[in-house]
């Protein structure tokens, strides 16, 4: 068969001028503008101005992802976990469709959602007290730090759930079946035949996640309730209040180097596994 380059690269070309005018380029404008003045000299001016403007939001923010993350891997394990060895079919279907209804709600949706059910005067506190369970007075808003760590476990759910759950179904049924016939309660099934095999897929999924919620902006500004706040917050402010985007593109730097740090700890992680076997 003739092999012809040509219509190769006209296939993959339209791809390529996508990734590279959309992600490519901000990129590399984003680096720029954070580590160069605008007559092109090198500076760490611009990094250094925003750890000093908002070192605490940088905290804050990694402290709402992280404990996001956890939050997230223990809820994503567990879900994923009664559908693979749950012998409640009816109780598998219902978590089957529950489970996924975040996936095809836009962030900015939930946000909204969110705020309204979360607040004093919100869904969830009417419904608490209709049934008798508070007072109008004791009521609290979740509106905050919380509603955010709420927020984006609830929004991440079903894409991490899918992930593992699908790795989970991947393993052949005959370990579980072998393990089962010598005994093995359904805990130990899978903390010491599935999870150990889907440990790459976790991470995928937490790496993932922890990008997602990094960007979001949406989430911090409708949920959150003043400072501190999360970056991308802070972002959007230093942009739209004083139009400087070079401590806005370093504080994207900084965010850049969260996630890179998140993927190369999985990474190592997964190189060194996979050397030990």
């Amino acid at each position: 068969m003739y092999y012809n380059p040509i219509k190769n690269i006209w296939m993959v070309l339209p791809a390529a001028l996508m990734v590279g005018l959309f992600f490519l380029y901000p990129l590399i404008f984003s680096l720029f503008s954070a580590l160069f003045t605008d007559e092109g000299a090198l500076t760490k001016t611009h990094l250094e101005n925003a750890v000093e403007l908002y070192s605490n939001d940088i905290l804050f923010t990694m402290i709402i992802v992280l404990s996001s993350m956890v939050i997230l891997c223990v809820l994503s394990i567990f879900i994923a976990a009664i559908l693979r060895l749950s012998p409640f079919t009816s109780l598998v279907r219902v978590l089957g469709v529950l489970y996924r209804l975040p996936l095809f709600i836009p962030l900015i949706v939930t946000a909204q959602m969110m705020r309204t059910f979360l607040a004093k005067n919100g869904l969830m506190n009417n419904v608490l007290i209709e049934a008798g369970l508070f007072t109008p007075l004791e009521t609290i808003s979740f509106l905050g730090w919380s509603g955010i760590i709420i927020t984006f476990v609830w929004k991440q759910l079903a894409f991490s759930t899918l992930l593992i759950s699908g790795a989970m179904s991947a393993i052949d049924e005959s370990q579980v079946r072998a393990a089962r016939n010598l005994g093995g309660s359904r805990t130990r099934i899978l903390f010491q035949i599935l999870l150990p095999q889907i440990v790459p897929t976790i991470g995928v999924a937490m790496v993932l996640s922890v990008v997602t919620m990094m960007s979001a902006l949406s989430v911090p500004l409708m949920i959150g309730t003043g400072t501190p706040t999360m970056m991308t917050a802070d972002m959007a402010f230093r942009i739209n209040s004083y139009g400087d985007y070079h401590t806005a593109n370093a504080l994207g730097l900084i965010s850049y180097c969260i996630c890179a740090a998140f993927a190369w700890f999985y990474l190592r992680q997964n190189l060194k596994d996979k050397a030990g076997v």
